[in-house]
């Protein structure tokens, strides 16, 4: 027992021994790999080269020409003629028109009620008996003067000038004269109050407002009703001063001729639909500016505003309507999107495949177009798309329509996994 105790470390040490052998040689094995490799890598070159990349834009031609612009501002909707419409005598309603209502149309002429004519009748009586008694007076007044007459032929020489006047009887003859005028007017007089019975349109019209119905006791000063011509309609615009320069109003030249205003075109979507239209011409422009908004006042004109002519849309009083007015034509410009025209009025332009940043001169802008006088020439390629980096000589491509095409498609799929 006491031999084998001694042998169990001898036999532990030689295996600790061992252990530390071989990590030794594993570790040395290890350091000889490495060298080896370090040795053998290939080594990194620097090369000197640029990497160039271009911008992928979309472009427009410029093209130069003669173009109207167009000024798109508010207008109210007002009628052209509008009267209220009384009486001139004093009487009872006895029969209105049944076209004699609020929105009722009525023509020139047409009847739209009627006085009792009674009275008026009684009175042409009355006023006739009277004209007839004087031209009775006159026959005998001229009786006497013609017996006068062949009397101061038997005294001819012994009557005066002062006393002529007398025997002939002329201050009578004057008198009977005057009463018989004063009849005559009376009568005529008389037939103006009974024609005045009937009350009449006095023009193509629209009736906004009736004031009267059968038995209503009416009189000079009263109102019976609110007429509005239907034959035309008057837009009266807001349009800024700076602006009138490029509208055209009416002008009579010296040979005769005139010039119509500027073409107008009317829009109101929420009545008459997204795509209902108008036509109207601009014909004077009001001399005082608006004072709250120290805008100018354009007068245009709309025929047949309700459309009675013609499947027109109608127009409504007093409504707020788009107009668009077609401006006085701006020669030699190259004409714009606005959203293309940049900060401080420049453009960019692709020439030589590099960004060129050009100061311009804009002549005109309208709710739509910029008008550009100077700073671009005709067939330059405009730029449109919003580029990130804004210098000159920014490389720039045109985008082909195949990458147009894989633009749409790569949008279209990010939209769909969406």
């Amino acid at each position: 027992m006491n031999d084998a105790s001694k042998q169990r470390p001898k036999w532990r040490w030689l295996r600790i021994l061992g252990t530390i052998i071989t990590c030794l040689a594993i570790l040395g094995a290890s350091a000889a790999a490495v060298v080896v490799i370090n040795q053998t890598e290939p080594t990194a070159q620097q090369v000197n080269a640029t990497r160039k990349s271009s911008a992928l834009v979309n472009t427009i031609t410029a093209e130069r020409g003669s173009f109207s612009p167009q000024l798109v501002v508010l207008g109210t909707v007002e009628p052209a003629q509008d009267i209220t419409l009384g009486p001139r005598i004093s009487g009872q309603v006895v029969e209105l028109s049944p076209e004699f209502i609020p929105g009722g149309m009525v023509r020139k002429g047409d009847m739209l009620l009627r006085i009792d004519p009674a009275d008026f009748e009684n009175a042409i009586s009355i006023s006739n008996s009277e004209l007839l008694q004087k031209e009775a007076l006159w026959e005998i007044e001229q009786a006497r003067q013609r017996l006068a007459v062949k009397e101061l032929e038997m005294l001819e020489g012994t009557i005066d000038d002062t006393n002529r006047g007398l025997v002939l009887r002329e201050p009578q003859i004057a008198s009977i004269k005057a009463e018989m005028a004063a009849a005559k007017a009376s009568l005529e007089r008389a037939e103006l109050d009974l024609n005045r019975t009937e009350v009449t349109s006095p023009f193509d019209a629209q009736i906004l407002t009736q004031s009267v119905n059968i038995g209503s006791q009416v009189g000079p000063g009263d109102e019976l009703a609110r007429l509005i011509g239907v034959d035309e309609y008057w837009i009266m615009a807001a349009v800024p001063v700076r602006t009138l320069r490029w509208v055209q109003f009416p002008e009579t030249q010296d040979d005769g001729s005139s010039t119509e205003g500027s073409k107008v075109i009317l829009r109101n979507p929420d009545a008459w639909g997204p795509d209902a239209e108008r036509e109207g011409r601009v014909a004077r422009l009001i001399g005082t500016l608006d004072q709250q908004t120290r805008l100018a006042r354009v007068l245009i004109t709309v025929a047949d505003p309700l459309g009675r002519e013609s499947d027109a849309p109608p127009l409504i009083l007093d409504t707020l309507i788009e107009t668009q007015i077609e401006g006085i034509e701006i020669q030699d410009v190259i004409r714009l999107p606005r959203e293309y025209v940049r900060d401080q009025d420049t453009v960019w332009v692709m020439a030589d495949e590099q960004l060129e940043i050009r100061e311009t001169q804009v002549v005109f802008r309208d709710a739509e177009y910029a008008y550009i006088r100077e700073g671009l020439k005709e067939g330059e390629d405009i730029v449109t798309t919003t580029l990130a980096t804004v210098a000159n000589g920014v490389g720039l491509r045109k985008i082909t329509a195949d990458e147009a095409t894989s633009e749409v498609d790569a949008d279209e799929t990010e939209e769909t996994t969406e």
